[in-house]
């Protein structure tokens, strides 16, 4: 019960069974969590039968309905605290995030005394591929953009590939977490680092899907414009490391 990998479903009927099997093909002794929103490809009936081949190392919840990033991974910490797992990974379904990588941010909380290990795109040694140009340009711009307006010491701040340990999760208040997409990985972030946690960054390549659509959107683009000042507004003013502090 040390380490489980938490992925979001919507859709993914071309991934999920792939990487299901790439990640225990490691052989680290991973578990996964499936957080399937009723997704209507049948991506949650493609787990419950792997489940029968990987029983006690797969699990899957499913909910009713597309209820957004943020709430999918909230629900996997409250599942895997109560589990009692030492620490919890959020990773995508379609490979942008590369299995292989899972240990080395393991690594640097297990090993090097990290609270929350990064798999991030912008530090030295870390790489894209396969984006056009124009998204490169709107998620540095939002990287640069958020280290700016919250002065958080973090390069990759809508980074999606995560490893938190145990008493992170157990310290934040989920109530006070309320972005639901890509500013809700801000946010985690931004609350660990109030809380005076040890955040690192691990130099990853993250790779655009080959299989399936991406969920980004521009109500999600939004969120994250108007999220990161409400953030830092709430932080300045609110007495926010109480309110976020579980």
């Amino acid at each position: 019960m040390d380490k489980i990998v938490i992925i979001p479903t919507y859709n993914e009927k071309e991934n999920i069974k792939e990487i299901i099997h790439y990640v225990f093909a490691l052989q680290l002794n991973y578990h996964i969590l499936v957080i399937d929103d009723g997704s209507p490809d049948g991506t949650a009936d493609i787990v419950e039968t792997l489940m029968q081949q990987f029983p006690g190392q797969l699990f899957l919840e499913k909910r009713k309905g597309k209820l957004g990033l943020g709430t999918a991974y909230i629900h996997g910490f409250k599942w895997a605290l109560a589990r009692d797992y030492q620490y919890v990974f959020e990773m995508d379904a379609d490979f942008s995030h590369n299995p292989d990588d899972l240990e080395r941010l393991y690594t640097a909380c297990k090993k090097e005394n990290a609270d929350v290990a990064i798999g991030s795109r912008y530090v030295k040694g870390g790489a894209i591929e396969n984006w056009p140009l124009d998204r490169k340009i709107y998620s540095k711009g939002g990287a640069i953009y958020t280290k700016i307006i919250t002065w958080m010491p973090v390069n990759d701040p809508t980074a999606g590939f995560v490893c938190y340990s145990k008493k992170v999760l157990s310290t934040i208040n989920f109530d006070a977490i309320k972005f639901v997409g890509y500013a809700f990985q801000v946010e985690m972030k931004f609350a660990a680092w109030k809380l005076g946690f040890k955040i690192v960054e691990v130099p990853i390549t993250f790779k655009d899907r080959e299989f399936g659509a991406s969920k980004m959107s521009k109500g999600i683009l939004k969120e994250g414009i108007l999220g990161v000042l409400k953030l830092q507004w709430h932080s300045l003013f609110k007495n926010y490391r109480k309110k976020v502090g579980a």
